[in-house]
């Protein structure tokens, strides 16, 4: 999960590089290092800690040189320290690289190292790298880097270069993502697009199984076995301005008053006036719906975090909407769970990110077994969306902040999407039915609007919240799913300990933790069930517990049962999770706000999972 950076050209690179590094820093904050080189030199400079340490012992006219690499942690190997930060290099310091990822096999690789006199300076398993591309190197630098992959097992994106050529880089992937940018006399290499946007809208995706060498003039690429490959550039029109801050104190913040027009987007040209003059879905790219739309006789979710419960939204409108049955499944257990195959069987696998490393596994396992692998991601050329048959983008846009919130809500706008697609094609919803559907998604923006606009009484919620080391959330349902979402949201951010479970489930163990004034997160959108939640409400209030609800706001009922009410604007309950997740994420947001956390870093964690 670790971000890479790299640079050849005319310019200055150690610019490049702490700019790409500042945009990549959410992928993993435990150290961060960069390297520049001269003839016949490398400087590096590398810290524990976030970039900010980093940036504060950097020399500039130590560092100045036209070709350089940079790397922020995420451990895997070896605890964070200077000591273990990147860049490595081997023992004449002359060959460095950078590696997000893990090599399976770095003990067997070290031990052999040590036996023939190399000296480890780490405890990673990246120095090992570095210390087979010295090895190998009779002048090639890209065949010293194919001799080292060829003797690593894992998944990796791996970058390197020597004082002995000061005019390039060789970068290779197994996994791990990896970007190449096409400036005039000047190249980068970064891990996520927006690392190095400031300087280029054209790209090269580097795949599993390449090696790219980069140099100013531009890129070659060719696989592991050393056959040159083409590749069109592409370019991106991604506005700048959309991966910075604008005028918000934190990226989360930022992203979460962006899901109006989040939800706007992802619905975008997908809604289209039918033959009757009513709205409906017109999902376009989806060969399989389009060829044997009643050949799906069950859906698979797959997928991790918030991502899965994304899943567990899906599962439930592609039952009621579409009539097929399903079932959502953690991408890491799925792959090693021996499930089930059989005819008939769609794969949705789940990723904002598209590089997901147990997401990926899984969906690769699901296409060898004969099942069709759908995509729902947000980034466009993404591993998991270049290995499905069909992909659904979000059009989330960059998101920056390690917890996802407009991603998770474009993806609940997907699903919802797909499920009346479906459900029309199948014949169990109405032109009529799609059409009332249609027009409550088409009036979503505005209400997500009303809700970002009266965040007062959630601050104050959330001064209370913060008193207390373990907050319940419970709902049924749909609402159980947005539940749970809304207590990864406050885990992730604010550090309490939170849990999540259906309201039935309460009183099957865990009301023996409610005490006075423990707080207990009531989402209350189901009209099937409003009642049996309202009594399991009454059963936390006898325990003096206080209950903070989350409900329509005409509903009479749940103010009797509860200490506070958090309001959010009517719709159809089906599509009520894009709706009551908004506030959740406010209040886990005012939350570790008013605690003083690292919301946009929290602590162990990183953007894009890339390691198992």
């Amino acid at each position: 999960m670790c971000g890479i950076v790299g640079y050849v050209g005319s310019g200055q690179a150690l610019e490049v590089l702490l700019h790409g590094l500042t945009r990549l820093e959410y992928r993993g904050y435990d150290s961060a290092g960069l390297a520049v080189a001269r003839p016949g030199s490398i400087t590096i400079a590398k810290a524990e800690g976030k970039l900010s340490r980093l940036k504060g012992i950097v020399d500039p006219t130590a560092l100045s040189g036209h070709l350089g690499i940079g790397h922020t942690r995420w451990a895997t190997h070896g605890v964070p320290s200077d000591r273990n930060a990147h860049p490595h290099s081997d023992t004449s310091g002359d060959f460095v690289v950078v590696h997000n990822g893990i090599v399976e096999n770095f003990r067997t690789l070290r031990d052999q190292l040590e036996l023939r006199g190399v000296t480890f300076r780490s405890d990673t398993d990246t120095e090992v790298l570095a210390h087979l591309v010295a090895e190998a190197f009779d002048g090639d630098l890209t065949e010293a880097v194919r001799y080292a992959i060829g003797q690593a097992q894992g998944a990796y994106a791996l970058v390197a270069m020597t004082a002995h050529r000061p005019d390039r880089i060789v970068a290779a992937r197994m996994t791990s993502p990896l970007v190449v940018g096409l400036g005039e006399n000047e190249t980068f290499l970064a891990s996520d697009i927006p690392a190095i946007l400031k300087y280029t809208q054209r790209f090269q995706l580097v795949e599993d199984g390449e090696i790219v060498t980069v140099t100013e003039a531009g890129a070659a690429f060719e696989t592991f076995s050393g056959n040159p490959i083409e590749k069109k550039p592409f370019t991106v029109d991604w506005e700048t301005d959309s991966v910075f801050k604008g005028g918000f104190d934190h990226f989360m913040e930022k992203e979460i008053h962006e899901q109006p027009e989040v939800i706007a987007r992802t619905m975008g040209t997908r809604i289209r006036a039918g033959a009757d003059g009513g709205e409906r879905v017109a999902l376009e790219g989806l060969r399989w719906l389009d060829q044997s739309p009643d050949g799906v006789n069950r859906i698979r979710i797959t997928a991790c975090g918030t991502a899965y419960h994304a899943g567990l939204v899906g599962r439930i409108l592609f039952e009621q909407l579409a009539g097929i049955p399903g079932e959502v499944a953690y991408a890491h257990e799925l792959r090693y769970g021996n499930p089930l195959f059989e005819e008939g069987l769609l794969t949705l696998a789940i990723s904002q990110s598209g590089e997901t490393a147990d997401t990926l596994a899984a969906g690769r396992l699901s296409r060898e077994h004969g099942s069709r692998l759908l995509a729902l991601t947000n980034v466009v050329g993404s591993s998991l969306a270049r290995e499905a048959d069909d992909v659904i983008y979000t059009w989330a846009g960059p998101e920056i902040s390690v917890a996802s919130t407009k991603a998770y809500i474009a993806m609940l706008v997907g699903e919802t999407l797909l499920a009346l697609e479906m459900g029309r094609r199948s014949g169990r919803l109405s032109p009529a039915e799609e059409g009332e559907l249609v027009a409550e998604l088409r009036g979503l923006p505005s209400k997500a609007t009303r809700i970002l606009e009266s965040p007062d009484e959630i601050v104050r919620l959330a001064e209370e919240l913060a008193k207390w080391p373990n907050v319940y959330f419970i709902g049924r349902g749909l609402d159980h799913a947005t539940a749970m979402e809304g207590a990864l949201k406050l885990k992730e951010i604010s550090y309490i300990h939170a849990e999540a479970m259906p309201s039935g489930e309460l009183k099957h163990g865990t009301l023996a933790l409610i005490s006075p004034g423990v707080p207990v997160v009531a989402v209350a959108t189901n009209p099937q069930v409003h009642s049996k939640v309202l009594l399991g409400l009454q059963e936390v209030k006898a325990r003096r517990g206080q209950v903070i609800a989350v409900a329509f706001e005409d509903d009479q009922e749940i103010g009797s049962v509860s200490d506070h009410v958090i309001r959010i604007p009517r719709t159809a309950h089906l599509l009520s999770p894009i709706l009551a997740a908004i506030p959740l994420q406010l209040l886990a947001y005012h939350t570790a706000r008013r605690l003083g956390r690292d919301i946009d870093q929290p602590r162990n964690l990183a953007k894009s999972v890339t390691v198992e």
